[in-house]
C-alpha cells in the first residue's frame, strides 16, 4: 500500500512539475539578442575556415564501426 502511495505521489510531483515548465516555457520566451547572433556567426565562420563540415547522419554511420561483430 505505501508503494502505491509512493508512485500516485511520484506522478502527481511529475505532472505538477511538467505544467510548471509548461506554462514558464509560454510565458517567457526566448530570444537571441544581437550579440549572440554575431558570436554564432564569427564561430561558424572560423569552424569552416579550419575545415569543419557538418556530417548527415549518413556520413557518421558510414564513418563509425556500426556492423556489431563484423567490424571486429
Amino acid at each position: 500500500m505505501n508503494a502505491l502511495i509512493g508512485l500516485i505521489l511520484l506522478i502527481a510531483v511529475a505532472l505538477i512539475g511538467w505544467g510548471i515548465a509548461t506554462l514558464k516555457y509560454k510565458a517567457l520566451p526566448f530570444t537571441k539578442s544581437k550579440e549572440e547572433i554575431k558570436a554564432e556567426e564569427v564561430a561558424d565562420e572560423k569552424l569552416k575556415q579550419d575545415g569543419y563540415n557538418e556530417m548527415t547522419i549518413k556520413d557518421v554511420v558510414h564513418t563509425i564501426s556500426a556492423k556489431g561483430f563484423k567490424a571486429v
